[in-house]
């Protein structure tokens, strides 16, 4: 196999990739009412596999993460105080905000959660909601709480710091009298087929 290399910018090199790839340069499909199974009827079926891309990426001097990056105008995202996305379930108790913008490919989620006294994420009979493969670290802001994975609780106090396999079946609790907060930050793992 030949590799030619060309001389252009970034921004030329990453467009005439993403054309190889048929990647869409913007996110919105939704907004312009295409769905995703429409979109996958007209996918041609020798589109190149991420290893073909990973090599075409090498050919053009770029990280494969620049070449499949779907927000190319935008290297630095902020998401101000009042932006984040909030849930939660107030009958357990459960408080959180995504403090993370929601961008396709975006392999890392930070989020706060509160938990009142006797509140929890979830109860034991939950079933893993993070991808095959991902990893949590969570760090006790304020109070006390347990962290209760694959059926073994762990005890965490202000300051303490947790990193576990996030698809096993886990939750958070607070048995104490006093609120309790948490930043979780959740890396990506596996894609599902």
């Amino acid at each position: 196999m030949e590799c030619v290399r060309f001389e252009c910018d970034r921004g030329a090199r990453t467009s005439a990739a993403r054309g190889l790839l048929a990647v869409p340069a913007r996110p919105g499909r939704a907004q312009r009412g295409q769905r995703a199974d429409a979109l996958a009827g007209r996918a041609r079926r020798d589109q190149p596999d991420l290893t073909v891309a990973a090599r075409i990426a090498a050919g053009l001097d770029l990280r494969l993460s620049q070449l499949l990056r779907l927000d190319e105008a935008e290297s630095v995202t902020i998401v101000r105080a009042s932006e984040g996305s909030r849930g939660g379930n107030p009958k357990r108790g459960h408080s959180f905000e995504v403090l993370t913008a929601a961008r396709p490919g975006q392999r890392v989620e930070v989020s706060r959660h509160t938990l009142a006294p006797a509140g929890a994420t979830g109860v034991p009979d939950d079933p893993p909601m993070h991808e095959p493969g991902s990893r949590e670290t969570a760090v006790v802001e304020d109070g006390e709480l347990e962290l209760i994975c694959d059926g073994v609780r762990y005890r965490l106090s202000e300051g303490d710091c947790v990193t576990f396999d996030a698809d096993l079946p886990h939750h958070f609790e607070n048995q104490t009298e006093a609120e309790a907060t948490f930043l979780a930050v959740v890396s990506a793992g596996l894609r599902r087929s």
